[in-house]
């Protein structure tokens, strides 16, 4: 005999497996993301405290290149760039010329989104591996420049002493925990930008654009364009990450700008999963534990992460956000 719904027409209610789906437990990695970082800090040393200043900067830089990997289909190995141009403004700003709090953040954020604006005009022209490979260039360019411009970055031995977040700003409070929270404010505020970003028109757009470029221009818009902004966007919250880490961690080398930092940062995007903005930030928070936990223990953590990443890729392709049949970008 059939089931009563099935005899009316209507839908069979979903079992208790069917009804688990990945909004749940989604769902449940936000809460727990959302504990962790806001009341985690009240609970751990001083040195977890750190590790999660790391993994909320590194999230800022991450969801930035999720605009242009995830979103536009622009894969960048170059991204670290503005990231460390940033940082290096904030460090010659606030040691060689002695400039004030705010001047230094503004000097940051406009020296990396009018070098993302500089760059956009050469980049956004080309598409797929001959984008990958030319921000690669212009990439190791600027890690060159940071080694060879001796008299302004340092070259080796980059640049130390940038003042604490409290002594610079003159915060009435100092210390990890009150540096923690104020990069968590700038986390939010970052990453509610970026959401309503990719959810406005101009965000679809950018998905049109990443899965049918042809079709959209044949439908009038300006693909070039949306492209070259999409590039200036993820650069000017690249140059918000960048100007976070310099007051986090008071010293600025090269070693900011090379291959493996963009290299790390296509990891945390891929990883976590592209198109979501969330994915990113399991990535960050992925990365930066098994770089400082993993090589507590083994001096070959560079192999846990490159078996991590390969499980990964083979069981979650579309990366761990994006984990089950229904998995789509968000």
């Amino acid at each position: 005999m059939a089931e009563p719904d099935a005899a009316l027409g209507g839908p069979r209610p979903p079992s208790n497996t069917e009804s688990m789906s990945p909004r749940g437990w989604r769902l449940a990695i936000v809460l727990v993301l959302g504990l962790v970082f806001s009341a985690g800090p009240l609970l751990f040393s001083s040195y977890w405290v750190g590790l999660l200043t790391q993994m909320v900067i590194l999230a800022i830089l991450a969801m930035s290149l999720d605009i242009l990997l995830g979103y536009t289909g622009l894969p960048s190995l170059g991204h670290a760039a503005f990231f460390g141009v940033a940082a290096y403004a904030v460090g010659v700003l606030a040691t060689v010329h002695g400039a004030g709090f705010w001047t230094c953040v503004a000097g940051g954020l406009l020296v990396g989104t009018l070098l993302s604006a500089v760059l956009g005009l050469i980049v956004s022209h080309v598409r797929d591996v001959y984008f990958l490979m030319i921000t690669l260039a212009l990439g190791m360019v600027l890690w060159g420049l940071s080694f060879r411009w001796i008299p302004v970055t340092g070259g080796d031995n980059g640049i130390s002493d940038i003042p604490t977040l409290a002594a610079h700003s003159g915060l009435p409070f100092a210390g990890p925990l009150a540096l923690y929270y104020v990069t968590l404010l700038v986390f939010i505020a970052c990453a509610g930008v970026m959401a309503l970003i990719v959810k406005s028109p101009f965000g679809l757009t950018l998905r049109g654009i990443r899965e049918n470029e042809g079709r959209m221009k044949s439908l009038g818009f300006n693909t070039w364009l949306h492209c070259y902004l999409s590039y200036v966007i993820a650069g000017a919250f690249a140059s918000v990450a960048g100007v976070a880490w310099a007051y986090y961690n008071g010293f600025v080398s090269p070693t900011y700008l090379d291959l493996t930092a963009s290299s790390e940062l296509f990891l945390m995007v891929t990883l976590g999963g592209p198109a979501t903005l969330v994915g990113p930030v399991l990535g960050a928070t992925a990365i930066v534990l098994l770089k400082n936990v993993m090589s507590a223990y083994t001096a070959r953590w560079l192999l846990v992460l490159g078996i991590v990443y390969i499980v990964t890729i083979l069981v979650a392709p579309k990366g761990v956000w994006n984990l089950g049949p229904s998995g789509r970008s968000r």
